[in-house]
């Protein structure tokens, strides 16, 4: 495992983000570890996430400039922060997001931020997927952008849990889509850095004993 990818779970550990017990997900099933970016509520926490998800987009992406794109709400403070890490390694990137509710005074328009323009590539950002629900809201909002092309998505954890098929929600993405999906880390991630510690080993196997039934089979 890449040393980010072990300090990014440990990050994810230390801010709460990232928690073990029953919990029940958008798509009702019950699961036994539970991501949650909105327990990311410092300064310190928001800089440190955005320095992580600026290491993927490196490392996936490259020097290659792209305008950002963070979904109301959670994927607000994601962008802004991504693109600060980003100006501090030396790449400056606009981003922008959305409103919930289409504003029809002042400057009007469902879009906050940077408009980008023909011809220019969009890079999602967001904390999770589950289904992918959020994702296909984005592409909606994002289709009145003409000219403009989605060339990644970027997430904090890869559940590797099935979508509407065997594949995973991701995979699925990629597919209707045509762009990659991209996490910091993914649940095996998750599962390999846990069975280093005896301690963990009853999350461990909570976790594996899920995957057997809901894991995506590609």
């Amino acid at each position: 495992m890449v040393s980010y990818k072990r300090e990014f779970i440990q990050f994810l550990q230390s801010a709460g983000v990232l928690k073990f017990g029953d919990f029940t997900a958008k798509s009702g099933r019950k699961i036994p570890y539970f991501i949650n970016a909105g327990e990311i509520k410092t300064g310190d926490n928001i800089a440190k996430l955005g320095q992580f998800y600026a290491k993927s987009y490196l490392e996936k992406v490259g020097n290659k400039r792209s305008v950002l794109y963070g979904p109301a709400y959670k994927g607000i403070p994601i962008a802004v922060a991504a693109s600060i890490a980003l100006s501090s390694n030396g790449l400056d990137v606009p981003f922008f997001f959305n409103r919930k509710e289409e504003k029809d005074h002042g400057e009007g328009g469902v879009f906050v931020g940077y408009v980008p323009k023909e011809g220019e590539e969009i890079v999602i950002v967001e904390d999770v997927i589950t289904a992918g629900t959020a994702i296909r809201e984005s592409m909606a909002n994002l289709k009145h952008l003409e000219g403009t092309r989605i060339a990644a998505v970027f997430v904090m954890v890869d559940r590797k849990e099935k979508g509407k098929t065997e594949k995973s929600a991701m995979a699925e993405l990629e597919d209707e889509y045509g762009f990659p999906v991209y996490s910091v880390v993914d649940v095996y991630d998750i599962i390999e850095y846990l069975s280093e510690d005896e301690a963990n080993k009853e999350n461990v196997d909570r976790i594996k004993k899920y995957l057997e039934v809901n894991g995506a089979k590609q």
